[in-house]
């Protein structure tokens, strides 16, 4: 299980084993590391294990944050030298390597130190300050004697491989047909990178879905759907589609799932989870708050043509399609 495994080499404070199974309680763990005198953190859910620093084999026209490759049990991985992708410079030594799968996508992170593992509220992460166009950090978790920055993974990771960007952007092309029934569907978005979060917008509209109302976190998400849950008419006409991430701050997409299936007028809603943590386990965990569907980053082609099933009751095919 990936929690167990991110425990091997970071300080634990007890067992919590099994807290990923835990449905729409709104909280998750993150490994907590530094870098440069700073605190990251990540969702343990991407971690599959942490390790010491390992020899490194060099790769030629690498991406300039890849040190190179390094074998785990056998299998090659290409590590990203973090402080570097940060643009932090410090003289401690890099002694960890924590080893992820993100959006089906195996990679390794150099970092300084990784200290241990807290289970968080998703309420107690706040999103990050607009402090640039180029800053990574999705969210903020205070703690009691300092901050730590909880790091958005699948924008660098995206910026190392393209082919991760052209999947979030590449779709069939589709008759004018196709694209005026998708065009009456009102789609919920919440997403919290607002790399990825704009990328699938423009994919949305560029296949039709073109009323699409985007959130950065599940909390804003949850107040504008229960918000259209009081208004008069069928439900179907205010809204059509929830598409949410699991992992956000405030609120993340378990919990507003929970909460959409809690709600009398919002509960046949289709909703669709998106998101690069689609592993057997929070599969399972989806399945149990009924999810209408489970798609993994950056599979946008597959998240359309299910948006097409649950909402038309049948994929849409150009017309010279048998």
């Amino acid at each position: 299980m990936a929690n167990d495994k991110a425990r091997s080499g970071a300080e634990t404070a007890g067992d919590k084993k099994g807290i990923l199974l835990e449905t729409g309680t709104n909280e998750f763990e993150i490994v907590e590391f530094s870098i440069g005198g700073v605190n990251y953190g990540i969702n343990v859910a991407k971690v599959r294990e942490v390790i010491q620093r390992a020899p490194i084999t060099a790769m030629p026209q690498a991406h300039p944050y890849i040190d190179g490759l390094f074998t785990l049990r056998g299998k090659a991985i290409p590590l990203v030298n973090l402080p570097r992708c940060l643009n932090v410079m410090s003289n401690a030594e890099a002694k960890n390597i924590i080893v992820t799968e993100i959006n089906n996508y195996g990679i390794g992170f150099l970092v300084e130190n990784v200290s241990r593992i807290h289970r968080i509220s998703w309420k107690d992460m706040e999103p990050a300050p607009e402090v640039g166009d180029q800053s990574r950090v999705v969210g903020i978790i205070k703690m009691s004697d300092r901050i730590v920055l909880l790091l958005d993974f699948e924008t660098i990771i995206a910026e190392i491989n393209p082919e991760i960007n052209a999947k979030l952007t590449t779709v069939e092309d589709v008759s004018t047909d196709i694209k005026t029934q998708r065009a009456d569907v009102h789609v919920v978005v919440a997403e919290d990178s607002g790399m990825l979060r704009d990328l699938l917008v423009t994919t949305l509209h560029e296949s039709g879905y073109r009323f699409v109302r985007d959130f950065g976190n599940g909390l804003d998400a949850w107040e504008y759907l229960r918000n259209l849950s009081a208004k008069d008419g069928p439900i179907e006409s205010h809204v059509g589609m929830i598409v949410s991430d699991v992992e956000m701050p405030k609120m993340d997409g378990h919990r507003l799932l929970k909460l959409v299936r809690d709600n009398e007028r919002l509960h046949d809603v289709p909703f669709v989870l998106f998101s690069s943590l689609i592993s057997d386990e929070m599969r399972l965990k989806g399945e149990s708050l009924g999810a209408s569907g489970q798609i993994s980053k950056p599979e946008i082609s597959q998240l359309i043509g299910l948006l097409d099933n649950l909402i038309f009751g049948k994929p849409l095919k150009n017309p010279n399609e048998q």
